[in-house]
């Protein structure tokens, strides 16, 4: 596994923690992932939930991500990034205030951050690292980034439609190859060479990747690196709670379901007893305690997403549900980061092994 760059940022094991909220993700994990050498990412989500008391929502998500951040920096000198949804309704807040704490990168997903150059100050030294899943995408946010803040995305993350949570893909193409992750690849690596005169743009591969010999075949295909959620989850250092991890490890594969996020985007959840209840009518938000997204009229929501989370994240499963890639059936027991990424190595090194006895096999 080679060492690879975000910006003048060395990253040594190119591998970057998914953000995962809300609690799944917070400076627990993301200083284990970065400790060995990959990127731990914090996910803004809900912090204003999980660090009460500082005041209304939007004061106590602030103090929460200073917290984690202090958190994540007393645990870890490596690299640490901080993930937020575009459709938050304080995402301003969490830019600036990430940008203020010196996050090393944010990665911002779940809709377009065209002006998240806007938040960056004249000393600032955070990277910017939107999430897409087009090259489309990829391309309007380059040309808006670079005509309207002179700056370009110090990598972009490239997520499939076999990822974990909210999907930027409609229903039907989820399953078309021609949406699959090995098709936008090399699709988003063209776009951004257009702009290697100026700047050197990482692409990144995510969404049901968990193996080694998966990272093998994407940086293989172009990708620098991979960005990896669910695999992290069953891990003694994730942030949530062990009765949340447990729904992994028992998940089989025809447990992981799509639904449809009060967000307004298509989303793979893990079933159980409380998204039953949403099938069946029976969970309705009484009022809307936090407006935490943009587009979500509790009026219209079958429930409320963020309280739904945190619920389960703490281990109420009767009132809310996990979010979890393609993959999360093959969780077979609670590892350490420090395990996981070894197993990782160990099957990168076999499949790099396999293409060269291919290779040289080949030439006979």
């Amino acid at each position: 596994m080679k060492s690879f760059f975000i910006g003048n940022l060395e990253v040594k094991l190119p591998v970057i923690q998914g953000g995962m909220g809300v609690g799944v993700s917070l400076s627990g994990l993301a200083s284990a992932v970065a400790n060995e050498g990959g990127i731990g990412v914090i996910s803004c989500a809900g912090l204003g939930l999980i660090h009460k008391g500082h005041g209304n929502f939007i004061k106590n998500s602030i103090w929460g991500l200073k917290e984690e951040l202090r958190l994540a920096r007393e645990k870890t000198k490596g690299i640490i990034g901080v993930n937020i949804m575009v459709a938050l309704s304080n995402f301003a807040d969490m830019a600036r205030t990430a940008i203020a704490e010196k996050a090393d990168i944010i990665f911002a997903g779940a809709g377009l951050p065209l002006d998240l150059p806007s938040y960056k100050t004249a000393d600032s030294k955070t990277k910017l690292v939107p999430i897409v899943s087009s090259a489309r995408a990829a391309r309007i946010i380059c040309e808006k980034w670079y005509n309207n803040y002179s700056y370009l995305p110090d990598a972009i993350v490239v997520e499939g439609p076999k990822a974990g949570g909210h999907l930027g893909f409609k229903r039907e193409q989820l399953d078309d190859e021609q949406y699959s992750l090995e098709q936008i690849i090399p699709e988003v690596i063209k776009t951004v060479a257009s702009y290697k005169e100026i700047k050197t743009i990482s692409v990144i591969a995510a969404g049901g990747i968990s193996s080694g010999g998966d990272m093998y075949r994407f940086i293989e295909l172009g990708a620098s690196a991979v960005q990896m959620g669910t695999i992290f989850v069953t891990t003694d250092e994730c942030d949530a709670s062990t009765a949340f991890k447990q729904v992994y490890l028992t998940a089989q594969k025809d447990d992981l379901t799509i639904i449809n996020s009060p967000v307004g985007m298509p989303g793979r959840a893990i079933k159980g007893e409380f998204l039953k209840r949403v099938a069946e009518g029976l969970e309705v938000p009484k009022n809307c305690p936090v407006h935490c997204i943009k587009t979500c009229d509790y009026t219209k929501s079958p429930y409320c997403i963020m309280k739904a989370l945190f619920n389960a994240a703490k281990g109420d499963m009767k009132k809310g549900y996990a979010f979890a890639g393609i993959n999360a059936h093959l969780a077979q027991k609670i590892s350490s980061v420090k395990e996981v990424v070894c197993k990782l190595k160990e099957e990168f090194a076999i499949a790099e092994k396999v293409a060269l006895s291919a290779i040289v096999l080949s030439h006979g």
